[in-house]
């Protein structure tokens, strides 16, 4: 794939498809989990063929978004390492949000903000995987008790909760940062873009010459 001449390449194509496969089953699993969740909202199970369909379904959308957030783990973890210089950064979130970055402790390819996101829902996602495991009737409902698949209940819905009020942060940042849904979307960012929020991880491609990760 061919990106725009002096642009920096921030995600390879695998990384997008990826990403999208990752956040539609999300959203999925939140529609298909709400219908569950609450007769208020049941009427989302239209959108699954009514309440059956969504009760099957639901489990297995678990499972696509589990093996597609390990493929993004294996992708991005050592950039999403946290490191000292995160905290300063973390001090200086009231300007960051106002889109006043001039000050800002310079980052690397991944922010703080961006970090937290990506180590929560990696503990969030295996939570949801296993805790649905346990309350996955069909195959495992002879293999647990009733006081297991209520715990398990439990400490499913309050995970939801969780990855969800993250994931909402997480679109509301990328919508409100003018340029990275474009790189979401086709792969690149402008080099101003890359020195505004990404100072540090611009110096290191200017320094060694490259285009960040090599197009798939």
């Amino acid at each position: 794939m061919s990106y725009p001449k002096g642009t920096f390449v921030r995600y390879s194509t695998a990384s997008r498809i990826n990403h999208w496969i990752t956040g539609i089953f999300f959203v999925l699993l939140v529609l298909s989990g709400l219908a569950m969740f609450d007769p208020l909202m049941f009427w989302l199970s239209n959108l699954f063929g009514g309440g059956q369909w969504t009760r099957a379904s639901h489990p297995w959308f678990g499972v696509v978004l589990f093996v597609s957030y390990m493929g993004m783990i294996l992708q991005f973890w050592r950039d999403e390492m946290w490191s000292r210089e995160d905290f300063a950064w973390l001090r200086s979130i009231d300007r960051v949000i106002v889109n006043e970055e001039e000050g800002v402790p310079e980052v690397p390819r991944f922010n703080a903000g961006q970090k937290l996101v990506f180590w929560a829902m990696a503990l969030l996602v295996p939570v949801l995987f296993f805790s649905g495991l346990l309350i996955w009737e069909v195959y495992f409902g002879s293999s647990t008790t009733i006081e297991t698949q209520r715990i398990a209940l439990l400490v499913h819905s309050l995970a939801a909760i969780g990855a969800i009020i993250i994931w909402i942060t997480h679109v509301y940042a990328g919508i409100w940062i003018r340029g990275s849904v474009r790189a979401m979307t086709q792969g690149y960012v402008t080099p101003g873009w890359a020195f505004r929020h990404h100072r540090k991880w611009f110096r290191r491609l200017v320094d060694t010459g490259s285009q960040g990760p090599v197009p798939k």
